[in-house]
Order: C-alpha cells, then sequence, then structure tokens
C-alpha cells in the first residue's frame, strides 16, 4: 500500500515493539510487491493473526509476489484477504472489480479468507481525487462495490483515511451500510474521527513499519469476530 502523505515524525522516535504494544486489537498487516517474498512463519511467530496482500492495481498490474504471499500467509495460519489499489481515472469500477477477481480478489467461506479490499486513497501520480467529481466517485465507488458483491456475495471492505473520503466523495455516507471500514491513520492513540457514515472500524492502519512487514494493522474486535468476518 502507499506510504500515506501524513507526519511521521512522532513515530520515528519511537521503537517498533513499543508501538506495537501501544496499540490495542488483534494485530495484522498488508503487503504488496515491494516487501517481495516474506517470510510467514516468522510473521506468525511474531503475533499477526491476519494479513491483505496487493493482488492488483487498476485493470493493467498483478502483485508478481502475489501467489508467494497469499498462500504463504494462509498456510501460516493467518486469516488473509486480497486487496485492489483503485484508479478511477482509468476505467470503471465494475472493470477493475472484474479484473481483481480474475487475478486473486475473491471470497470463499472457508473461514481463512476475508472480502476483498478497495484500496481508495491519494492519488500516486495525479490530481488528488482522479479528476472526478465527488458525484462521479461516489458512482465509482458504487459500480464497484455492486460488482463484487454480485460475483462474491460479500460486499468489499473500504480502506480510506477520513480527509481523503470527504475531499472526494463529498462525505457519502452511502457504503457504511454494507462495506467494513479499513481506516489509515498514523498514529498509536486512535484513528481519530471516521469516515461519514461509519460509527466505528473493522481495520485500523497505524504505522508503515513495525513488528512485521510492510504496513501495521489491527482488527478492532475478537479473534472470534475476525473469524467471523471471514466465514460470512
Amino acid at each position: 500500500m502507499l506510504l500515506l502523505l501524513l507526519p511521521l515524525l512522532a513515530l520515528s522516535a519511537l521503537s517498533a515493539p513499543l508501538l506495537q504494544k501501544r496499540v490495542t486489537g488483534i494485530p495484522g498487516l498488508d503487503v504488496s510487491s515491494y516487501q517481495g517474498a516474506v517470510d510467514w512463519a516468522t510473521v506468525a511467530a511474531n503475533g499477526a493473526k491476519f494479513a491483505f496482500i496487493k493482488a492488483t492495481e487498476g485493470t493493467d498490474y498483478v502483485n508478481p509476489d502475489f501467489s508467494q504471499q497469499y498462500e504463504g500467509s494462509y498456510d501460516a495460519g493467518l486469516i488473509r484477504g486480497a486487496y485492489h489499489f483503485a484508479h478511477p481515472d482509468s476505467s470503471t469500477g465494475a472493470a477493475q472489480a472484474n479484473y481483481f477477481l480474475a487475478n486473486g480478489g475473491g471470497w470463499s467461506a472457508d473461514g481463512k479468507t476475508l472480502p476483498g479490499m478497495l484500496d481508495i486513497e491519494y492519488n500516486p501520480s495525479g490530481a488528488t481525487c482522479y479528476g472526478l467529481s465527488t458525484s462521479a466517485m461516489v458512482s465509482w465507488l458504487s459500480s464497484f462495490s455492486s460488482t463484487y458483491e454480485a460475483a462474491t456475495g460479500r460486499y468489499p471492505i473500504i480502506y480510506t483515511t477520513t480527509d481523503w473520503w470527504s475531499t472526494c466523495t463529498g462525505g457519502s455516507s452511502a457504503f457504511a451500510a454494507n462495506s467494513p471500514l479499513f481506516v489509515a491513520a498514523y498514529n498509536t492513540e486512535g484513528p481519530g474521527t471516521l469516515p461519514a457514515g461509519w460509527s466505528y472500524y473493522s481495520f485500523w492502519q497505524w504505522a508503515d513499519s513495525g513488528t512485521f512487514p510492510g504496513d501495521q494493522d489491527v482488527w478492532n474486535g475478537s479473534q472470534a469476530g475476525l473469524e467471523a468476518m471471514a466465514t460470512g
């Protein structure tokens, strides 16, 4: 996942193990090709219970390390899920949902696979909102979400930041009833104000480095609750 454009000075002054202990919740991580092959046995031994793996981006990129990361995390006993980095400027939401589904982003009720996650955030190479109006962005999100749900029976998890969501969707509350929230906010005290519509978060990405490879995440609930989300 891309680095968020938020201050990290406070994090650099503290050790990763200390940060891990200060954040409450079931620990996990998310990774992409940037991490390469991951030593999942060590990740599991260090306490991770779930992992999100980047599968696709737009309609022209597949993570070359996806298989090792996705199957490796499963084999190590973690609950795993795939994610798609959205490019609303390049194709429709439906086209990107179908590309994601065709390249590892599906869901099965095996108790170890989370519904797919849509990573919708700051544009890494252009306009913050990808050149879309707030109404067009909401329509794009609806297209992705409905296509994914029609194929899997599950609505996608939505990863975003409160600032991006407010700026680029106009603070839409249209998705909170169906999609679990994965909120990104880099600190150890809590995620702060949530995007419009959500009264609680399911996952929180609180740092971009720490005990585990990649980003550091927590599930806001019990292990049983995490397993229930995977089971559907």
